[in-house]
């Protein structure tokens, strides 16, 4: 069940979501609707994980990767309570890996975004950055599926743009089974990498 900040953040988004921002969310039957996930999309804005997050809510809580930066004592509650883990920026941080991985086998969702971190300070994301397998890699680990989605208008929300989100469904995996843990991840991310884009060419 999500946490009862976690619901209390969605009712007070779902006017500015639905209302404001008229999301429209497509594919939502390509979600498992039982066990745990990774959501993995690509990453335009510092807000992605609220839109990516609502269509799920309020039956399922979404939970992702945030800057460990953030984690001081006054914002650490809050952002636990809505669903974010810290994570250590520009180094491999096997805590965060293990934590989302536990995450997954205990049938919750994990949203990640295989671009990595912004590479220019700000709200919105200015360069794309080379694809990395740590989606790939958690959902291997943890032998769930990997979800792709393609997310639309979050870096124009001054705009009041349309935000617009297409859910894809699991990349296949099942015949990498057996196959080198590394290729295996570089593998799953290209399939999903493409599959990102042809969702994200349809919005």
């Amino acid at each position: 069940m999500p946490a009862p900040f976690y619901v209390f953040v969605g009712l007070v988004s779902w006017p500015l979501i639905y209302g404001l921002y008229r999301l429209e969310a497509t594919g939502l039957n390509h979600l498992p609707e039982q066990g745990g996930f990774v959501l993995a999309a690509n990453h335009v804005s510092n807000l992605d994980p609220w839109p990516l997050g609502m269509p799920l809510w309020p039956r399922r809580q979404v939970y992702f990767m945030a800057k460990a930066e953030l984690f001081n004592p006054l914002f650490a509650p809050v952002l636990r309570s809505a669903g974010a883990f810290p994570v250590r920026r520009g180094e491999r941080d096997v805590s965060a890996i293990e934590t989302a991985i536990r995450l997954c086998r205990d049938g919750q969702v994990v949203a990640m975004f295989p671009e990595g971190t912004r590479a220019a300070k700000g709200l919105r994301k200015k360069v794309e950055r080379r694809a990395r397998p740590g989606s790939a890699r958690i959902a291997l680990a943890a032998g769930v599926p990997l979800v792709p989605a393609a997310i639309v208008g979050t870096d124009r929300l001054a705009r009041l743009t349309r935000l617009r989100i297409a859910y894809g469904e699991p990349i296949p995996l099942d015949d990498l089974q057996g196959v080198r843990r590394r290729e295996a991840a570089d593998e799953a991310t290209k399939r999903l990498m493409r599959r990102i884009a042809e969702l994200r060419a349809g919005l």
